[in-house]
């Protein structure tokens, strides 16, 4: 990408007086400048120094050639502006509204300046903390005028145990024009209790800054610590924790075919696929005793060993399991008013995806073979590769269709895997942590990409720690999917992306 910007490797430490220091205006440049050249923003924030100013870090990925590139500029304080890269650099659009709401800064130029997240504005000296009070700029939701134009409003609040989240629907008749998606209403603060880690409840904070990926988070932080420890992991805890990240796929992934057919209202798929699920999930809790995983991925390795007796039971388990979704999830492709209402829905051109940066399921489904176990493998993942599974049309078919090929392949994954996960559990004492150094680590959950980077201090302590789920990446692929489409394909439309609220909210 650019010569302006530190490469560096997944899994690679930087001392932090090392990365490029750019002035704002060429560091928008060479931002832009390597986006449009096949890059894309893996993650973009702020970090307070200690005269107040506010330093912009930016870390882009190259899918092809596997390398992060660093770079940072100092944008102001408080209050101060500079000039947005949205306007030319779509992917920057949310990672701005962000910076702008936690750190008070002002980005110039950006097309739709709003609150991303009720933070209260950034005061020096004082961490942000959760608030209603509105970022200065455009507060009012978008819309649109005309004749048979109307508004329909869903949440905050949702039926049964749906996380807060508003959408705004523009329509004209029962055709959708426009989607506008409004989060972050309990705003949690993980990101700002891990600073001064690591301690004891740090790992605890990462398996729940998305539940339902508490694998692919915690074999994140994992990945950053041990870089920044030189730690050595062993090869069969190294199985393990590919194993677990893969029957996290395959819970989810089946859970979702299962709920696409409950929105649509074929009830054999949805009944069968939501019992798996719970199937799947037990396999897990075989593992370490939990069926989400935690407390399985520790610093240093796993924190459990399978006997064997486990390892053939969950071999006999995940042979039961194959067959009945294989059967229930046949049935989605063979049955003609299933497919007339997943084909040709909530289509999604390559362009965009590639323009907002999308990854996971809805970036493959448009043909991106985006995916980090083949583009920067860690782990396991480094000798023992899985396909990337695609699809061309972009659509809710596509969506449900990569799901269904990487749940054969998580499958064929595990089955290969299971005999090697014997490695021995992790370090009893904690890793002592590089000074003054940041890290990138990337993991392909079963949503996309998770990103963590960590910044350490002149103690070793974590400084600073920003983490990207990917529905920061793919929320507003939900909403471009949607246009154009009747109100009623939303609740398909939305679940074929099945994106995290509180991922999102961190």
């Amino acid at each position: 990408m650019s010569g302006k910007f530190l490469n560096i490797i997944h899994g690679q430490t930087a001392r932090r007086a090392d990365i490029p220091l750019l002035e704002i205006a060429d560091f928008r440049q060479a931002a832009v400048a390597a986006v449009l050249q096949n890059g894309r923003i893996a993650a973009f924030f702020g970090h307070p120094l200690p005269d107040s100013q506010i330093e912009l870090i930016a870390v882009l990925a190259n899918d092809a050639s596997g390398s992060l590139d660093v770079a940072r500029t100092i944008a102001g304080k408080n209050g101060e502006r500079y000039p947005a890269l949205t306007p030319d650099c779509p992917q920057a659009h949310w990672f701005e509204r962000e910076i702008a709401e936690q750190w008070g800064l002002i980005p110039e130029g950006h097309p739709w300046l709003k609150p991303i997240r009720f933070h209260a504005p950034y005061q020096p000296g004082r961490a942000p903390a959760p608030a209603s009070a509105p970022l200065p700029g455009v507060t009012d939701y978008f819309s649109v005028k005309g004749e048979e134009i109307h508004e329909v409003a869903v949440g905050p609040v949702h039926a049964g145990i749906i996380e807060p989240g508003h959408f705004r629907f523009q329509c004209h008749g029962e055709q959708v024009f426009y989607l506008e998606i409004e989060l972050g209403y309990q705003h949690r603060g993980i990101e700002r209790r891990l600073r001064a880690g690591p301690d004891n409840k740090t790992i605890h904070y990462i398996e729940t800054a998305s539940g339902d990926s508490s694998i692919a988070h915690a074999t994140a932080y994992c990945h950053a610590i041990e870089a920044l420890s030189a730690a050595r992991i062993e090869a069969g805890a190294q199985v393990l924790r590919g194993i677990a990240l893969e029957l996290e796929r395959l819970a989810n992934h089946t859970g979702d075919l299962g709920a696409l057919a409950g929105d649509i209202g074929f009830l054999p798929t949805a009944s069968y696929c939501g019992r798996i699920r719970g199937d799947l999930l037990n396999m897990t809790a075989i593992l370490c005793g939990n069926r989400f995983g935690r407390g399985l991925v520790i610093p240093g390795g796993t924190a459990y060993t399978p006997e064997a007796s486990a390892i053939r039971e969950l071999n006999s388990r995940l042979d039961t399991a194959e067959r009945d979704i294989t059967s229930a999830v046949e049935l989605l492709w063979q049955t003609g008013s299933v497919m007339a209402r997943l084909e040709e829905t909530g289509r999604l051109s390559a362009g965009d995806a590639q323009a907002l940066g999308l990854v996971g399921p809805p970036a493959r489904a448009c043909g991106i073979p985006r995916d980090v176990r083949q583009d920067f493998p860690a782990g396991i993942f480094r000798y023992a590769q899985i396909p990337v599974s695609t699809w061309e049309s972009g659509d809710v078919f596509a969506r449900a269709l990569v799901r269904w090929l990487e749940i054969q392949r998580s499958i064929a994954f595990i089955r290969e895997q299971l005999p090697q996960a014997c490695g021995p559990t992790g370090p009893d004492e904690a890793l002592a942590l590089e000074k003054d150094a940041l890290t990138v680590a990337l993991v392909e959950g079963w949503r996309g990409e998770v990103c963590h980077v960590a910044l350490t201090d002149a103690n070793g302590r974590i400084d600073h720690y920003k983490m990207v789920d990917p529905s920061f990446h793919n929320w507003f692929g939900l909403a471009l999917a949607v246009r154009k489409n009747g109100i009623s394909d939303f609740p398909v439309c939305n679940k074929s992306f099945n994106l995290s609220y509180c991922g999102f909210d961190l």
